[in-house]
């Protein structure tokens, strides 16, 4: 993949992540939003979506918000008061946004997430399908640690993590962390003024993490450990990530235009990274079996409708890893199955208009879609097996 350190570095970016920091976001003593600095973010976030770029943004600053509110200016406050915090600054941060984004006529939506969303699998499943709709509706995803419940994330102040979590499990291009500092050195350059700045790392090595170290006292609490972190997840999903200066006005409209920043690379495209995870990391625990014109499609690209599939084994549930077979029983592709067992051996065999008055709701109409399919073989044989069962029949 080619540097994006050019201007217009964000030009074919179709799916953005952008992780803001509290330091940006909020005057910690008053506990006040810097309402002229997100309303500038505001007017970026337009621009990028009036080219064509989906925007989500995983912002921080709901407990440094909040302390305020709650008296709870003096020393370190405990875990239950940082989490009472989190409760009553997530409300003022969330209407901060609203009205910031409002002026562009854009829409926002709040969602409270922590780690275990992105990876346990079914809630993974969720978090993803109901990001997908709100963007595909035209709002803007404002996410933030579901910090009243999840403890760790407040301990360890890791939405740089998160925020690579969601970039990757929405098969983000790219991840841009808003930050204090405008990149990698290869030491800290508030201590070390001999410091070299780093535009570009292809791969993280041992040399690269030497060089990160804890944020000094008044800083962010996630620090360059934690962003080596999120760039370690997110390039590993195909995502290339950037960590760029974020104290300006209009930061995002600088990155874009070629402005400053450290572009961690990566060598994988986020949809061959996705199916490689669903090929290679996850035990099936059921099967389905498929017609010819069904296994015809798939490798025709399409995705797996309910009436190509003539029988469902085993047990699993909706987001589980399935084997896809022809009637032969050989294996055509392993995917991510949009229904229980129990669902699908309903509706197999039906057009997918007809689910809703078979189930009694409105699922998806594949019953795997081909973003979530891995095909096993080439097509030849495919269309031969395909072939062969379409005269037996």
């Amino acid at each position: 993949m080619s540097s994006p350190a050019t201007p217009r570095a964000l030009a074919d970016v179709r799916r953005l992540v952008v992780k803001i920091g509290s330091t940006l976001l909020v005057e910690e003593e008053a506990g006040t939003i810097h309402r002229t600095w997100l309303h500038a973010l505001a007017d970026d976030v337009a621009m990028l979506r009036a080219r064509g770029t989906e925007v989500l943004i995983v912002s921080s600053g709901a407990i440094a918000v909040g302390r305020r509110h709650l008296g709870l200016t003096r020393g370190v406050p405990k875990l239950e008061e940082k989490q009472a915090a989190a409760a009553t600054g997530q409300i003022r941060l969330a209407h901060a946004y609203q009205e910031a984004l409002a002026r562009h006529d854009i829409t926002v939506a709040q969602v409270l997430l922590t780690l275990d969303d992105t990876e346990e699998r079914r809630r993974h499943l969720n978090a993803r399908s109901t990001l997908a709709t709100l963007l595909r509706l035209g709002a803007v995803p404002v996410i933030n640690e579901n910090d009243t419940v999840a403890t760790s994330e407040i301990r360890f102040g890791d939405n740089d993590r998160l925020a690579a979590r969601v970039a990757a499990m929405m098969n983000a291009d790219a991840l841009v962390l808003l930050s204090d500092i405008d990149g990698l050195y290869t030491a800290d350059p508030r201590r070390d003024p001999a410091a070299r700045f780093i535009p570009e790392v292809p791969a993280i090595t041992a040399a690269i993490e030497a060089m990160a170290g804890e944020a000094p006292p008044g800083y962010s609490s996630g620090g360059m450990v934690t962003k080596l972190a999120a760039a370690r997840i997110a390039t590993g999903a195909g995502c290339r990530m950037a960590i760029a200066d974020g104290r300006g006005l209009h930061p995002l409209a600088a990155l874009d235009a070629g402005g400053r920043a450290t572009w961690f690379l990566s060598k994988v495209e986020p949809l061959t990274a996705r199916k490689r995870y669903i090929a290679g990391s996850l035990k099936p625990t059921g099967t389905v079996v498929l017609d010819a014109g069904a296994i015809r499609a798939l490798y025709s690209g399409k995705s797996l409708l309910p009436a190509g599939v003539t029988a469902v084994e085993g047990s699993f549930e909706r987001g589980d890893a399935v084997i896809v077979r022809a009637p032969d029983g050989r294996e055509v592709a392993r995917g991510l199955i949009a229904y229980s067992a129990a669902d699908a051996r309903r509706i197999i065999g039906h057009k997918s208009r007809e689910i809703e008055a078979i189930l009694g709701y409105r699922g998806r109409e594949e019953l795997i879609h081909r973003d979530d399919l891995v095909l096993s073989g080439s097509p030849e044989t495919a269309s031969e097996t395909a072939t062969a069962e379409g005269k037996r029949a």
